[in-house]
């Protein structure tokens, strides 16, 4: 299948010709709310399911249904139209072109062939999961305008479409089953992202760990079937108390050959690299895990002190901690006089506010902090420019900037790119200064925007 540029023309013969029904409506006072959604819904709806470059229509509903082969066209049969250009003109009905003999003959045939197409492996896979109701808008099965652009707000108008919404909703509850979102393709690799169908909130719920596992559990080992080399967990399907970081898949699976990544070690390496030279001190703030610890430890190698505000968390960083010297750089305050800020989830906004001016915050978490304080200067979370040659990059992960990736999810590249045969999940990471340099020599970039 393909797709072309329409002229600037052929989109306002479109808008003109698609305003006609709501425009008599609107003349002849029968508008309503219902009517505008619906119609609107049906056009968008029907539009990029056409130009969706695969087809997504079984056979069985034309069974069932015979006659809906002439009101409601394929992304093959539309297809036809862009390769072929003077067949299949009818948009969404093609009772049109049956009647006046401009259906392509080799409709049927392309068809079949795209039911039956073997669908491509990749080599490496993402999965992330759904953070809010409307974040499915903000994905290239979604609106193109809001996937191009970091998702950091909800757009009024989508409250338009809250039916749309629920219904969503509902269909991901029923369906419970990962689903590709992005293809992408780097150097000799093949990359997907996998999205886990379940929303943010749902992680934070206990009852909720037992099915969202299951999914995760499922895509694995469908990456498996598939040869996949690495998939990387993002979010928080890598949740420390969900699945101890990937580990409890690699125990009920110890034959596995797909390498489970969390993506620790980069992440930690993108925070490093983020603290500004000739730092003297930092401190952390909020929730500890995996990622904070490694940090932790590291810096304390490196001769930087280190406050951490939690009592429990300084205990146990100093058991880790072997040398007296390495003992020293860590001290346990809850002071807020530190200019460089290393937060986790769970950081309150009194405490945001007790800043003072001028204060770095660097997130190490998979969600970024809210930005309450004016005085200071926030960070992304941890995340690498990427490199030109990455192609088919169409919309933003999540709040980042357009080509931009979270440390999390190029750690799986980059293990697929060096062919690194290991896992990295549980209390397992890999070495920090190693898949740096090599992420760097991918092509890969530090990423130096603020929120």
């Amino acid at each position: 299948m393909a797709a072309v540029i329409h002229p600037f023309a052929e989109h306002m013969a479109y808008f003109a010709l698609f305003a006609i029904p709501l425009t008599t409506i609107g003349l002849t006072r029968t508008a309503s709310l219902a009517a505008f959604g619906g119609y609107v819904t049906y056009i968008d709806v029907m539009n990029n399911m056409g130009h969706c470059n695969f087809e997504l229509i079984p056979r069985s509903v034309f069974t069932i249904f015979p006659p809906l082969k002439y009101i409601m066209y394929t992304p093959s049969y539309h297809s036809l139209h862009h390769t072929q250009f003077r067949t299949n003109y009818s948009l969404f009905m093609p009772f049109y072109d049956y009647v006046y003999g401009t259906m392509d003959k080799s409709t049927d045939t392309l068809y079949e062939k795209s039911l039956h197409r073997k669908e491509e492996s990749p080599n490496v896979v993402h999965l992330t999961h759904l953070t809010t109701p409307d974040s499915i808008y903000h994905m290239r099965l979604g609106f193109a305008s809001l996937a191009s652009k970091p998702h950091t707000c909800s757009k009024w108008y989508l409250w338009i479409l809250w039916p749309v919404t629920v219904w969503s909703m509902v269909i991901t509850w029923i369906y419970g089953k990962t689903f590709i979102v992005e293809r992408n393709v780097f150097k000799n690799l093949k990359l997907q992202t996998w999205t886990v169908p379940k929303y943010q909130i749902q992680y934070l719920t206990e009852w909720q760990r037992k099915p969202i596992n299951g999914l995760i559990e499922a895509a694995i080992l469908e990456a498996e079937e598939k040869g996949v080399k690495v998939l990387s967990l993002g979010l928080l399907n890598q949740g420390e108390e969900l699945n101890i970081s990937g580990e409890l898949f690699i125990k009920r699976n110890p034959r596995l050959k797909v390498r489970v990544v969390d993506g620790s070690s980069l992440a930690v390496a993108v925070v490093l690299n983020s603290i500004p030279r000739g730092t003297k001190q930092v401190v952390f703030k909020g929730n500890f895990n995996k990622v904070a610890s490694c940090l932790a430890l590291a810096l304390c190698h490196k001769g930087i002190q280190v406050a951490v505000s939690q009592k429990g968390q300084y205990q146990m960083l100093k058991s880790k901690l072997k040398s007296t010297d390495d003992q020293d750089k860590l001290t346990f305050s809850q002071t807020y006089s530190q200019k460089i800020w290393l937060v986790g989830d769970g950081v309150s906004k009194e405490e945001q506010m007790k800043a003072s001016k001028g204060t770095l915050i660097i997130p190490y978490s998979h969600f970024p902090p809210k930005k309450v304080c004016k005085d200071c200067i926030y960070y992304t979370t941890p995340s690498m420019l990427t490199p030109k040659y990455l192609e088919n990059v169409d919309s933003c992960e999540n709040w980042l900037p357009r080509r931009v990736m979270s440390a999390w999810r190029i750690a799986g590249i980059v293990h697929g790119l060096e062919g690194w045969n290991v896992n990295e999940c549980g209390n397992q990471i890999f070495d920090i200064d190693k898949v740096w340099e090599a992420a760097l020599r991918h092509g890969f970039t530090l990423n130096k925007s603020f929120t």
